[in-house]
């Protein structure tokens, strides 16, 4: 049904990214699924052809890799409809945590290798709280150290709450304020700091949550330390 109601967005959609370029509307990325398995998730193209050879897996707004319709289509979300695809498919569910590529998932710690045991999703609740992720790293001159190191810490402690307290309440609160999101971020981040602080996250985490502050640097779940810049260089 998303995909019938869409079709009108993603065909205009589709239409402007290959006029851009004359090359394939439709990315497909390779993400980790449930239990370790890769697969290819179906989106928009946003980058130039090719972008993904560079090693840079973090996309801050300021990214030259980014198309002039990309930026367009990123800021709306429409890049990520496709995805319902993989959920007619099997490879995903409407809520979970989300997939990422398999050179971050090959340097989870412990704790966070417990993320791959649901299948991934359209949406979650670090979804909607780092929706704006591109703007986060805007002013970023290495978009994957400032991500592991402001954003991956809360992002995963997020997805792990989810993964401890999965429900079908759960899941139609966070469709819910997935769409009530669209309409206003910080009436969605209100509710959902509620929902985090019934499910357990402690204060910090309901802080983080709320998006009233600058984020904090912080060891991403299972280690002590933050991540370094030389780890990034090595590959994490």
């Amino acid at each position: 049904m998303a995909l019938f109601l869409a079709a009108p967005f993603l065909g205009a959609a589709m239409v402007a990214i290959w006029l851009q370029d004359f090359q394939s509307p439709v990315y497909l990325a390779r993400r980790v699924g449930r239990n370790g398995a890769p697969f290819w998730m179906f989106k928009l193209r946003t980058m130039i052809p090719n972008a993904d050879r560079n090693g840079v897996d973090s996309t801050s707004m300021s990214d030259p890799r980014l198309t002039r319709v990309g930026r367009i289509i990123r800021k709306v979300k429409i890049d990520e409809i496709p995805q319902f695809i993989n959920v007619l498919i099997g490879d995903m569910s409407l809520v979970g945590p989300r997939p990422n590529v398999e050179t971050e998932t090959r340097y989870y710690t412990a704790v966070e290798q417990r993320m791959l045991n649901l299948r991934p999703g359209i949406t979650d609740i670090s979804s909607i709280v780092f929706s704006d992720l591109n703007q986060i790293l805007k002013s970023s001159t290495n978009a994957n150290l400032d991500y592991s190191r402001y954003v991956r810490p809360w992002k995963s402690r997020l997805a792990l709450l989810y993964v401890d307290c999965a429900s079908l309440d759960l899941d139609i609160k966070l469709i819910l304020l997935t769409a009530l999101a669209a309409i206003s971020k910080s009436r969605s981040l209100q509710f959902l700091q509620l929902i985090v602080r019934e499910l357990g996250g402690d204060e910090q985490l309901c802080r983080i949550v709320a998006r009233q502050e600058a984020l904090p640097t912080f060891p991403p779940p299972g280690r002590d330390t933050i991540v370094t810049e030389d780890e990034i260089r090595r590959g994490n």
